[in-house]
């Protein structure tokens, strides 16, 4: 019998004696994460929706990365730009905080313009 594929991950927030300042851990590595100016908080560091969009385009550039090697595709660098736009005066929701929009881009060298749409789509479908 097959054993599920479960993975668990765990991170850790706390605050600083910095308003808005937060230090964040995921095993044994650390960094601090800033609230917006707009909140009054220091804005310095990276934001928490900066943070969400990083996780986001991590995730994507990996698993093209994966996708590349199990099709065996000659994929030589992947990166990825997120943006993501939010409109506080016309929200999505009004219960949460959401992006208006987000835009993923991906950028491929070392494999044809074929072979780039075909991993795009393959990321799309997972």
């Amino acid at each position: 019998m097959a054993q599920p594929d479960v993975r668990r991950y765990v991170t850790q927030a706390r605050s600083m004696d910095t308003f808005g300042r937060v230090l964040c851990s995921a095993r044994d590595q650390h960094f601090v994460v800033d609230g917006p100016v707009q909140n009054g908080c220091p804005g310095e560091a990276v934001s928490p929706g900066e943070l969400f969009l990083a996780g986001v385009a991590t995730c994507a550039v990996e698993l093209v990365q994966v996708l590349a090697k199990d099709q065996n595709v000659p994929v030589q660098a992947v990166s990825a730009t997120i943006e993501g736009v939010q409109d506080r005066s016309q929200p999505v929701r009004s219960d949460v905080s959401v992006f208006n929009s987000v835009r993923l881009e991906f950028h491929l060298s070392g494999v044809t313009a074929e072979q780039g749409t075909q991993l795009v789509e393959a990321f799309k479908r997972r």
